[in-house]
């Protein structure tokens, strides 16, 4: 099979904590056994960080096909046409179009045989947003670069991924109060067909256990605190049987996450975002990978955001970095191999 790609690496919010991790890792790249990568970005704007920083990581302009050869003794950074200046703690609508070029040749470099997979360094959504960026968010993005790639319109689904819990939320970043309108059948059956394929292909579980989580307390109570889950959650896990997905629920969310719960499934389907997201963060912060499933390709990053109270102060925890990095290598070996 040869030896394994590197991973393209995204530069994420320039003022944000993203360039600090970034460094951070490549210098603790052999106490953490992190795959071989590269970073798109710009090697002054990375260079005056690592100072302000006070860490001695030298940087090493390169193409994608000359990453690997410079790997151990300096950190990778293929340039960007566009170019990059931010102050740590501040966004710049003028840094979008670098951010965005960086999404978009990392996803590139995957499609040409260059990279194994992508893991991204968080952005800024607000900042972009004013910059004229027309999708929701970094997963719809990729999104489209993934239907442009299989010419299939296909959709992302999100995955906390953590040592402890998988974790899938339906919905994702709309209000508490729009939840139970946008919930279906068809958005459930979906979600878990999704996360089967992606859990056999990509993460080596040959047969796929899901755990489908209720929508109100006690899962409705048979109905007395809530319709949901007898009209759409119990006819969608019925539906993902009947095409031979281990799925069942749906159960009481507040029984779902100790560790005997845990212990019977490989993934958990919630219903809404912090239903899937304060228990993977709870149980394990800093090791939480977010992974897109759906994607013509991999893609991890950060559970975190950009953390703009911290950069530059040199207080940023490269953990959840490492482990999307690791992570990802690990989802690409498993699809190579398959």
């Amino acid at each position: 099979m040869g030896e394994p790609l590197p991973l393209a690496l995204t530069i994420g919010e320039p003022g944000g904590v993203g360039p600090d991790i970034t460094l951070a890792v490549w210098r603790e790249r052999r106490r953490r056994q992190l795959p071989p990568f590269y970073c798109y970005g710009d090697h002054d704007f990375l260079a005056e960080r690592a100072r302000l920083l006070g860490l001695d990581c030298p940087i090493e302009t390169v193409s994608p096909e000359t990453a690997d050869s410079c790997f151990d003794r300096a950190l990778p950074v293929v340039a960007l046409d566009a170019r990059i200046a931010a102050e740590p703690g501040r966004a710049d609508p003028a840094n979008a179009p670098a951010v965005i070029e960086a999404i978009a040749k990392a996803v590139g470099d995957i499609r040409s045989g260059k990279a194994g997979a992508m893991v991204t360094n968080p952005i800024n959504k607000q900042a972009l947003y004013q910059a004229g960026f027309r999708h929701p968010g970094h997963t719809e993005f990729l999104g489209t670069l993934s239907a442009a790639w299989t010419g299939e319109p296909g959709r992302p689904v999100m995955m906390l991924a953590g040592p402890e819990l998988r974790a899938v939320p339906v919905t994702i970043h709309i209000p508490l109060n729009q939840v139970a309108g946008a919930l279906s059948e068809d958005l459930i059956v979906e979600t878990g067909r999704i996360v089967a394929a992606d859990l056999k292909r990509r993460f080596g579980i040959p047969a796929p256990r899901l755990a489908v989580a209720g929508l109100n307390p006690h899962a409705g109570e048979g109905g007395t605190l809530g319709g949901e889950e007898g009209a759409v959650i119990a006819p969608a896990v019925a539906a993902l049987r009947a095409e031979g997905i281990a799925a069942t629920g749906p159960h009481s969310a507040d029984a779902m996450f100790h560790p005997a719960a845990r212990a019977t499934y490989d993934a958990a389907i919630c219903m809404y975002h912090d239903q899937a997201l304060i228990p993977a963060k709870t149980l394990s912060f800093a090791e939480t990978v977010n992974v897109t499933l759906g994607l013509a390709f991999v893609r991890t990053s950060p559970d975190h955001g950009t953390a703009f109270d911290i950069a530059g102060t040199g207080k940023a925890d490269p953990s959840s970095l490492a482990a999307a990095l690791r992570l990802a290598a690990e989802l690409h070996r498993n699809e190579t191999a398959a």
